[in-house]
């Protein structure tokens, strides 16, 4: 599917009697994006990470566009038990978790068929020891999944460049939890992930910064080559003592990297979806905006510079400039450096302001994917230039599970 083309008066059009703030999902911009990452996969299925959707009937509709998109990777185990009571399946859950009274539930409703109940991630023995400490003896066994370290190590393995999770590096370490896991009688292991978020989550073409580019390619051309080669040796010498059936990698980043490893079953995606502007930045592929959100402006306090109500939707991460959102459309506005995106207001500078009406949209782009989910309790969803839905986020079912 081609990306659309779209611009101010296009949504104008489409939320003429919609009262803003309000958040949207376009379908066409989601479903050719769709289609984009689908290629860059290869003949690799891609599992959907339920933290950059939040919005359980847009993982549904994403589940039945396409075979190869199937399974989903859940981000708390309260998220998990939820879905799964709603008829989700091929349920793995990307982080470890603490929570023993949802473990506890968890063995207790799939006693009878533990072969189809959820994933738990275990990255050390103490994870182990806190699932079997709630398991009664009629339970089990839990079908876990190992996470591996595939972080890049430079200067001798002085820095190493990549996310802060698994502990688990070496094919030695990896073999050594899966074979303690082999001697529990209620625990089997039957999967592996790893995330490499040097390469999927850092885009290569940071705006107005060529050195750092060209270290940021330097950098991910090396990690590339060495995650492949360890991955494998890892998968294959935990093969040896546990049955795999699934091994996850990458993200909306890195897909054609990482699916094109043989050792790897699957990959996962889920930002790629919605395309916000942490994918902006990207030399290998460009993704089209699909989710955004629209603030109405309600103040004029001079020349080339308008005030809408509300916007200050940050996302998580290392403060700065880049959690804030972006002015979107029209084009040719940005944000005030001295206020940024303000909780109930936000200034909006540019010539662009000066065509700008009160009470005219102003369309925002969030800097993480799921996140803007949290601020609203619905999705309008646009398909063909109008509204067709609106679908409760999981904050409008009632759910805040972080």
């Amino acid at each position: 599917m081609e990306p659309p083309v779209r611009n101010h008066a296009f949504y104008e059009q489409v939320f003429s009697e919609v009262e803003a703030p309000f958040a949207f999902v376009d379908l066409d911009s989601m479903w050719a994006n769709a289609d984009k990452m689908l290629a860059r996969a290869g003949d690799k299925p891609i599992r959907i990470a339920s933290k950059s959707l939040r919005c359980r009937a847009l993982i549904e509709r994403i589940l039945e566009y396409h075979d190869r998109l199937r399974g989903v990777m859940t981000f708390t185990l309260a998220e998990t038990l939820w879905l799964d009571e709603e008829g989700m399946e091929d349920l793995l859950l990307a982080y470890p978790t603490t929570d023993l009274e949802a473990v506890q539930r968890l063995a207790v409703e799939h006693a009878a068929h533990p072969e189809v109940a959820p994933i738990l991630m275990v990255d050390c023995v103490e994870q182990l020891d806190l699932i079997e400490s709630v398991l009664g003896s009629q339970a089990g066994p839990l079908r876990l999944c190992l996470e591996l370290d595939p972080a890049w190590q430079t200067l001798r393995g002085r820095m190493t460049i990549g996310a802060k999770r698994s502990p688990v590096r070496t094919p030695e370490q990896a073999v050594a939890l899966a074979e303690e896991i082999g001697r529990r009688d209620r625990l089997e292991l039957v999967a592996i992930m790893a995330y490499e978020s040097q390469i999927s989550g850092v885009g290569d073409e940071p705006p107005q910064q060529r050195l750092r580019s060209r270290k940021i390619k330097w950098m991910q051309k090396n990690s590339i080559e060495e995650i492949k080669g360890r991955r494998a040796e890892v998968v294959e010498t935990v093969k040896k003592v546990a049955d795999i059936q699934i091994v996850n990698g990458g993200g909306t980043g890195s897909l054609e990297f990482t699916s094109a490893e043989a050792a790897v079953t699957e990959v996962a995606a889920g930002s790629g979806f919605y395309a916000p502007t942490q994918f902006d930045h990207y030399s290998r592929f460009s993704l089209t905006p699909a989710a955004a959100f629209a603030i109405p402006v309600v103040r004029r306090p001079g020349p080339r510079v308008v005030t809408a109500l509300g916007g200050g939707y940050l996302s998580s991460g290392a403060p700065g400039p880049a959690r804030m959102p972006v002015p979107w459309l029209p084009e040719g506005l940005s944000l005030d450096d001295d206020e940024g995106a303000g909780e109930v207001q936000t200034p909006l500078l540019g010539p662009a302001a000066d065509q700008l009406k009160l009470g005219d949209n102003v369309y925002m782009r969030h800097n993480k994917a799921g996140e803007l989910c949290e601020r609203f309790n619905s999705l309008l969803l646009v398909e063909g230039g109008e509204i067709v839905d609106e679908v409760p986020t999981y904050r409008g079912e009632g759910h805040a599970f972080l």
